[in-house]
């Protein structure tokens, strides 16, 4: 005890070792039998040889070049216009009044899970929700199958708005608070000199808020990349989204499609750690001061 007063420095490891220890346990053992049988190797149902075999199958394979190209479409662009949407919302608040009120109403989707988003979704958007209705109501549309094809389309529009749905508010309250901490002085030195508030917003705003801006933009991307509720939902049945084509294989009653299922999984999560790894690299260079 007198060691872990004298050296309290260590004291937080040491809190939070067991903790650590057990979760790190848990996501080793998970991990590696997720390697394993991607490699091919699963004793249970026979299959002993390590092989790469369902990579070049999978890479190889049509549905799942398209499911990766829908995931890919629907994570970037969600995350895209949720950074833009939202920054830019975030700075017109910096300006206005009631702003308390507005970042308690932006910060309500936040806090609804998106499996609710995606019932408000159905009930809106689909094509007996309450927009269809609605047209059919006016006389816009003569039935409810002429209604756009918004939810289950393969374009992934459903996708991709139940994302921004969380993204928009998440990216207006992490950014909102550097914007406010921009100086005035060099907002007002510009307008002094002839800039307009877009100008403004673009060389002395945008810099300063970029490596949030970027880094946001990472975690968003990476989580709807690999979210599994979402696409499976209101996503196309062909193709389907990445984490539900590994899903789908890792159900299947032919147990070697388990894994296949693995293989894509660990696609997945590749791509992950990449993204794990630019997010720190912004940040080391936040708190180097190099941008």
């Amino acid at each position: 005890m007198r060691f872990l007063m004298q050296n309290k420095k260590l004291m937080p490891y040491i809190m939070v070792a067991p903790v650590f220890i057990f979760v790190a346990t848990i996501m080793f053992f998970g991990i590696t039998n997720c390697v394993l049988q991607s490699l091919g190797y699963f004793p249970r149902i026979g299959m002993t040889d390590i092989t790469f075999e369902h990579y070049t199958d999978i890479i190889s394979d049509t549905s799942f070049i398209s499911s990766f190209w829908l995931s890919l479409k629907t994570s970037f662009v969600s995350a895209m216009l949720s950074v833009l949407i939202g920054i830019i919302v975030a700075y017109i608040m910096t300006f206005s009044k009631y702003t308390r009120i507005r970042k308690s109403i932006v910060g309500i989707p936040v806090a609804v899970p998106h499996i609710i988003a995606v019932v408000l979704m159905i009930f809106v958007f689909s094509k007996t929700g309450i927009i269809s209705r609605l047209m059919y109501s006016v006389g816009v549309i003569e039935d409810s199958a002429d209604f756009y094809n918004i939810l289950f389309g393969e374009n992934g529009l459903g996708i991709i708005i139940v994302y921004m749905w969380k993204g928009v508010p998440y990216v207006m309250m992490t950014v909102y608070g550097i914007l406010k901490s921009v100086s005035e002085k060099y907002e007002n030195a510009a307008m002094n000199l002839g800039a307009n508030r877009l100008q403004v917003f673009r060389y002395i705003v945008m810099p300063q808020a970029m490596p949030f801006v970027v880094s946001s933009f990472i975690i968003l991307f990476s989580f709807s990349f690999g979210a599994y509720e979402v696409p499976m939902l209101i996503g196309p049945s062909t193709p389907q989204a990445l984490p539900v084509y590994a899903y789908v294989n890792y159900i299947s009653a032919d147990f070697s499609k388990r894994s296949v299922a693995m293989a894509a999984n660990m696609i997945i999560s590749i791509i992950g750690f990449v993204m794990l790894y630019i997010y720190s690299r912004v940040f080391e260079k936040i708190d180097r001061g190099d941008i």
